[in-house]
C-alpha cells in the first residue's frame, strides 16, 4: 500500500487555517515529498510526520510558495543527524536554485544529489525499489513546471506448482519472487517469469498544480487511483483570471479527472480569496462525482484491489 498525506492545500501564501500545498508519500519505508513551501514543516508536525526519512524531494517549479520552506527543512533534517543522501528532482536549474537557498543552510551532514528534468516527460526509480516508478511530465504554467505520477507495479503471484515442476529449490523462491535472476549451484539459470503469474494491477497516484489543463495531465493521470489537482478558483467567473495566470478552475480540473477516468480527485492549491472551497463542490461533482475539496492534512492509504475487499 501507499500512504498519502496532502500536507497543505493553499496557493500563493500560507494562511492561519490553510498551509501551502505539499504532498508526503510513503511506501515500504521510503518517503517522497513533492514541493516544500513555507510552513511545510508545521504541516508535517501537525500530522506527526518526520522529515528525517525523506528519501526524495520533487519540485514542480521554483515559485516561492513551492520551495521557500526548503532551507528550514534541510536544517531540520541535518539536526536530526541524518547521514543518508537526499535525492532532489526538479526542472532545469534545480542545483542553482537550491544552492542559492542553501546560503542560510550551508553545512549539512548528508549529500544532496540532483536530478534535473529537461525532457517533456521522464521516468525514474528510487534506489532499492524497482517496482516504484516516478514520472515527471511537463504542464503549462508561466514558468517551466512539472506534474508527477507515481506508479507502484505489482508482479504476479508466485506459482508453487510451476516452481516444483521445474525442480527449483525452495531456497531460491524468495529471491525469484523479488524479481532476481538466479544462477543455481548446478549452473541452471532461473528467471522470475518461470514462477510468477501475470502481473496484477498496481497503484497509481498523480499530482499536478500551477497549470492550465493539458493533454499531458490527462495522459499521465490515466486511471489513477488518486488524482490530486490544482483548483485555484471555484468561482465560475474567475475563468479569465485562471487563463491569464496559467491556473485552473474546479470545473477544468473535474473535466480532466473525468477524461482520465481516475477513481478519485482531491482539489488543492486554492486561491487565498477562496474562503470555502466546498461551496462550489455541487457544480463540480456534476462533471466528476468523486471530487473532494481537500483540507490540510487529508490522508489515505491506497491499497491493492484485493486488499480493499478484505
Amino acid at each position: 500500500m501507499i500512504d498519502v498525506c496532502l500536507l497543505g492545500t493553499g496557493g500563493m501564501m500560507p494562511l492561519p487555517n490553510r498551509l501551502l500545498t505539499s504532498l508526503y508519500v510513503r511506501y515500504n519505508g521510503k518517503c517522497v515529498l513533492i514541493d516544500c513551501g513555507e510552513a511545510t514543516q508545521i504541516a508535517m508536525k501537525k500530522k506527526g510526520l518526520s522529515s528525517k526519512p525523506i528519501d526524495v524531494m520533487c519540485f514542480t517549479h521554483y515559485h516561492a510558495d513551492h520551495i521557500s520552506g526548503l532551507p528550514g527543512m534541510l536544517l531540520t533534517m541535518g539536526n536530526a543527524e541524518r547521514t543518508e543522501p537526499l535525492l532532489m528532482v526538479g526542472p532545469k536549474g534545480l542545483e542553482r536554485v537550491v544552492g542559492a537557498l542553501r546560503v542560510i543552510a550551508p553545512e549539512l551532514p548528508f549529500e544532496i544529489r540532483y536530478k534535473e528534468i529537461t525532457d517533456d516527460e521522464e521516468s525514474f526509480g528510487i534506489d532499492g525499489m524497482p517496482e516504484f516508478i516516478i514520472t515527471a511530465f511537463k504542464v503549462n504554467h508561466n514558468i517551466t513546471c512539472y506534474g508527477y505520477s507515481m506508479n507502484l507495479k505489482r508482479q504476479g503471484k508466485f506459482d508453487v506448482a510451476a516452481a516444483q515442476e521445474k525442480g527449483i529449490e525452495k531456497k531460491y523462491w524468495n529471491r525469484l519472487q523479488k524479481g532476481e535472476i538466479i544462477t543455481a549451484d548446478n549452473g541452471e539459470v532461473y528467471t522470475p517469469e518461470m514462477v510468477l503469474g501475470e502481473s496484477r494491477k498496481g497503484l497509481k497516484l498523480t499530482y499536478t498544480t500551477d497549470t492550465r489543463p493539458t493533454d499531458s495531465i490527462v495522459r499521465n493521470a490515466k486511471e489513477s487511483d488518486l488524482f490530486i489537482c490544482e483548483g485555484m478558483y471555484g468561482e465560475p467567473d474567475k475563468i479569465a483570471k485562471a487563463r491569464e495566470h496559467k491556473h485552473m478552475t474546479f470545473y477544468e480540473a473535474a473535466k480532466m479527472a473525468r477524461d482520465a477516468q481516475v477513481k478519485e480527485m482531491w482539489l488543492t492549491h486554492y486561491s487565498p480569496s477562496l474562503v470555502n472551497p466546498a461551496e462550489f463542490l455541487p457544480e463540480t461533482k456534476k462533471i466528476f462525482v468523486n471530487t473532494i475539496a481537500a483540507k490540510d492534512g487529508r490522508s489515505v492509504e491506497l491499497r491493492f484491489e484485493d486488499q480493499e475487499k478484505n
